[in-house]
């Protein structure tokens, strides 16, 4: 397993490389796939073995593109990117010193789109006039999924701490929502929608109000796409599945709640406020909200979907085309890399400004149903533990083509992983990695002290 240069990826496009580039696969291009990883970024000798970990774990699942960063006390400490992806664009008579690509997604999963892509990942090898490669770096944009969830929590305490925002204000006032088809609407709170306590389960109702897009176009009577507008009045039609405050129930539509009120409350869009009140205090820049055909690296998925963008009915990869990003903004809509997020960590003890510790507190505290039968509970896009005198914090995010991991442990430390596909039907366990990694940074002993933030922020 070696780090690549640009020499060295030049060199090797002679052998199992451009088979892989050009959109080849024979079982020689594989098994060289397989034995080597491509890697950019730092890894200090102290925390090798959660390097090694990575490899081992996208090795064996057939992951293409990946990161990982680890930081200590707020000292990031390990920032790499795995992989690397072929693009390609259109043929010039003399190609241009700042070239607009088109990301290609891997041959080794079902045929999917060639979107319009200028990847971010970092040095782009040509090979002739139309095809390239680029290596996945630490700063290189991946979807998080659900992963965005903590992020909408921070902005809603940030609105909080300001004084333009009560937990127990009502979503029926907020967003002049009726209750007129369940009176209990009102008593949905803004701390409930953050502990998913708000009163829709998707096991009861069969369905996720996010990604019930043909149902809600057949239902209203409107073309594709629907918007945020359309998901609210259909659900709003609907009676809760459980009195809010009863229980808790993970669902999605809780987060696009949040992201409304968000946008009602501070009169800017979900994304504007996000990155002017979260995200630039601490110095990050690249993150922004996906699009549902998104550029630079290849989203990996075995399943395909009716397209949710038209109303064409053409069955596209699930991950391009099959959800709206657009309206799992505030629920699932981010694109960060590893370093971003274990950044964007610092916020919860005192980074930028941003919180408070009271506010931290607020939204981290336990729910009114208290503890789970595991001894944790799900408190501002977080799932949480006592432990000793401190807390572990810790959410994955999961959809077609995406898996990512965050933990802040008691300690100090903080881990992200992202990956270009997730667990399917008849793959390899991903989840076990949480406490894997876990594991292993509770072994070490000695940890480097060389900060790296400057070197991404």
């Amino acid at each position: 397993m070696t780090t690549i240069s640009r020499r060295n990826l030049l060199a090797a496009s002679v052998g199992a490389v451009p088979a892989l580039a050009l959109g080849l696969r024979p079982a020689a291009a594989a098994a060289a796939a397989a034995s080597e990883v491509t890697t950019t970024g730092i890894v200090p000798a102290q925390l090798a073995r959660l390097d090694t970990m990575l490899k081992t774990f996208i090795q064996a699942r057939s992951i293409s593109c990946a990161q990982l960063a680890v930081s200590r006390n707020g000292k990031i400490l390990l920032a790499r990117g795995y992989g690397h992806y072929s693009f390609t664009r259109a043929p010039s008579p003399s190609p241009s010193p700042t070239p607009t690509p088109t990301a290609t997604p891997s041959p080794s999963v079902s045929p999917s789109p060639s979107p319009s892509a200028s990847p971010t990942a970092g040095p782009l090898i040509w090979r002739g006039n139309t095809a390239g490669l680029a290596l996945v770096q630490p700063t290189s944009l991946f979807r998080i999924a659900s992963l965005s969830k903590h992020i909408t929590s921070a902005a809603i305490m940030r609105l909080v701490q300001d004084g333009k925002l009560s937990l127990g204000a009502s979503v029926t006032t907020l967003l002049g929502l009726s209750a007129a088809a369940d009176a209990r609407l009102a008593k949905v709170t803004v701390l409930r929608l953050m502990q998913n306590l708000g009163g829709w389960d998707k096991e009861v109702s069969k369905r996720d109000y996010l990604f019930s897009d043909h149902a809600i176009s057949a239902t209203l009577d409107v073309p594709l796409p629907i918007t945020h507008a359309h998901i609210l009045a259909y659900a709003t039609q609907r009676p809760l599945d459980f009195a809010p405050g009863t229980r808790m129930s993970y669902n999605n539509y809780n987060f696009l709640l949040l992201g409304r009120i968000i946008e009602k409350v501070s009169g800017q869009s979900y994304e504007s406020y996000v990155k002017q009140k979260v995200l630039a205090p601490v110095g990050i820049t690249r993150m922004r909200l996906s699009r549902s055909v998104e550029e630079g690296l290849p989203y990996h998925s075995k399943y395909t979907a009716k397209t949710v963008l038209d109303d064409s009915g053409a069955v596209v990869p699930h991950p391009y085309g099959g959800a709206n990003y657009a309206n799992l903004d505030s629920a699932g809509g981010w694109l960060a890399s590893a370093v971003d997020l274990v950044r964007l960590s610092t916020i919860f003890t005192g980074g930028g400004g941003v919180l408070s510790s009271a506010s931290v507190a607020k939204l981290l505290a336990k729910p009114e149903t208290g503890l789970n039968q595991h001894g944790s509970w799900y408190a501002g896009g977080w799932w949480v533990r006592t432990m000793g005198s401190g807390l572990n914090t810790w959410h994955n995010g999961s959809l077609p083509g995406t898996f990512a991991i965050l933990s802040r442990m008691h300690n100090g430390v903080t881990y992200c992983a992202t990956f270009n596909r997730r667990e399917e039907e008849g793959a390899a366990d991903y989840d076990a990695l949480l406490d894997e990694l876990y594991d292993a940074a509770m072994g070490i002993t000695s940890w480097p002290t060389t900060d790296l933030t400057p070197r991404y922020f």
